[in-house]
């Protein structure tokens, strides 16, 4: 099916007081409109188009911009700005400003705003607004990644695949596994960890998705392979080639995404057995990993928890061990942000990034997400639709009740309605217009009246009714058989004249 997108992004230019270029087209405020093409095949093509409106601070932007640090500065210009999802504030500060640190051209701040140091012309601030757009709203490759379903695999980057698939829900587990609890008597406070850490980070991807944590602890659960000993450091590792082979046998034992509706997120805490500690993870160089934790694309993350052996070795078996959640928390949600397509780019060094703190991610972090999301959401309902036409044009007989009728046009509707959100620049409305299209699309899909119909083909109905009709038929034919004798015998007789 063939998908044409216009996704509309808002900014605003600010000009503080003496940063406004000299070699400006006409005087302030003026709009300007750039667009950017990216085709991503014959028939997908992604048009970006930045509506910018150029103009002066208020007097309470300009209060705001007096502030001490770029970081107050932010959050005060945070509650005077446009915070609707998917704009974008720049706001242009004077090349003297003391706002910046030495060396320092760009703050991104922690909302949907960023403070640029002015310097050049026109030019010059365009191509680092470009730079700003393409690191605060979304780039070619997160679209593509979004679209990677369209897209020839020679043109998908590294990463395309790595990010979990849009849905409508996601449900996390936390698992303990501790394969000597002889030796080992682990406890974890998961569930304050869960509470402190995790959850303001799901209230923020709330708008994305509805999320649904629990926690198990699994005894006697081992990893699928044999680490090797290095006499060097008299500590046992795992190679890089061989972390795949962890995951099967240890899946096995989680149990928890055979009945789940939506896709599941592993983190798993691994405390080696008694027998094989110290466990160190390598990169492929060869060279220790800092964290001792390995994630794995769209299923999850495990870290290596090691304990230190005890110090005499007359100490009494099982050890109690009490897990450090801060130093556990800091690597799943580093891992949680890679599986969303959250990880941080390379930026230039005249770039400041200001850190999300414990939300853990900015809210223009939060826009690519949705943008990427609404887009996929967008080409899976097209997907979706045309598979089941396609399928129901196979099947002549088929009844279609309205129900099933009413979905399609629901979701047809809403998808339309995503497009046209999108064009305009109002990316909330497009995101739940996009999740409205998936949900009725999958309702029409597999609607149970249709479900039982596919799998009832012409020679199972033929099956069926020819044991049914054979009985009666038998003496159909016979009575056809003896009428047509009978008639011909009736005309080979001479009519007797009298």
């Amino acid at each position: 099916a063939s998908a044409q997108f216009q996704l509309a992004v808002p900014v605003a230019v600010v000009f503080a007081p003496g940063s406004v270029p000299g070699d400006l087209p006409r005087p302030l405020p003026f709009r300007d409109v750039q667009e950017m093409e990216l085709s991503v095949n014959l028939r997908t093509t992604v048009t970006s188009r930045y509506e910018t409106i150029y103009r002066s601070t208020t007097a309470q932007e300009e209060a705001a911009l007096g502030a001490a640090t770029a970081r107050e500065a932010d959050a005060a210009l945070h509650l005077l700005q446009d915070t609707s999802l998917g704009s974008l504030t720049m706001y242009v500060v004077p090349k003297t400003s003391s706002l910046l640190p030495q060396g320092i051209s760009v703050y991104v701040g922690k909302h949907r705003s960023a403070l640029v140091r002015a310097g050049g012309g026109l030019a010059a601030l365009r191509t680092l607004l470009r730079q700003l757009t393409q690191v605060m709203s979304f780039t070619a490759s997160s679209i593509t990644a979004a679209l990677s379903d369209r897209v020839p695999d020679g043109q998908l980057g590294p990463d395309a695949r790595r990010h979990l698939k849009s849905s409508l829900g996601y449900e996390i587990t936390f698992s303990l596994l501790n394969p000597d609890p002889k030796s080992h008597a682990v406890e974890w406070d998961i569930e304050e960890a869960v509470n402190r850490y995790v959850q303001p980070v799901l209230d923020k991807l709330s708008l994305v998705a509805n999320f649904s944590v629990d926690s198990q602890i699994l005894y006697y659960a081992v990893l699928g392979v044999t680490p090797r000993f290095d006499k060097e450091s008299s500590s046992f590792l795992l190679s890089t080639h061989s972390l795949p082979h962890v995951i099967n046998p240890v899946e096995a034992r989680l149990g928890s995404s055979a009945a789940s509706l939506y896709p599941v997120l592993n983190f798993l805490l691994y405390v080696p057995e008694r027998s094989h500690s110290p466990l160190y993870i390598q990169d492929k160089d060869g060279a220790p990993v800092s964290t001792n934790a390995f994630h794995s694309p769209r299923w999850g993350g495990i870290m290596v928890y090691n304990v230190e052996a005890p110090s005499s070795p007359q100490t009494s078996l099982p050890l109690h061990v009490e897990v450090d959640m801060v130093r556990v928390m800091e690597v799943f949600l580093a891992q949680l942000r890679l599986l969303f397509g959250l990880s941080r780019e390379e930026l230039p060094p005249e770039f400041l990034l200001e850190r999300p703190g414990n939300e853990g991610l900015a809210d223009w972090e939060l826009d690519r997400l949705l943008w990427a999301h609404t887009v996929e959401n967008i080409a899976t309902v097209s997907t979706t639709l045309t598979s089941l036409a396609q399928l129901l044009d196979k099947i002549g007989n088929i009844v279609i009740k309205d129900d099933v009728a009413s979905e399609v046009y629901r979701a047809v509707a809403s998808a339309q309605s995503a497009i046209a959100e999108l064009a305009a620049g109002h990316l909330h409305s497009a995101f739940q217009a996009s999740k409205e299209a998936v949900t009725s699309s999958e309702r029409a899909f597999f609607d149970p009246s249709l479900l039982h119909l596919l799998y009832f083909p012409d020679d199972q109905k033929f099956a069926i009714y020819i044991p049914l009709f054979l009985p009666m038929a038998v003496p159909i034919l016979l009575s056809l058989a003896k009428i047509v004798r009978e008639t011909r015998q009736r005309k080979k007789e001479p009519t007797k004249m009298d």
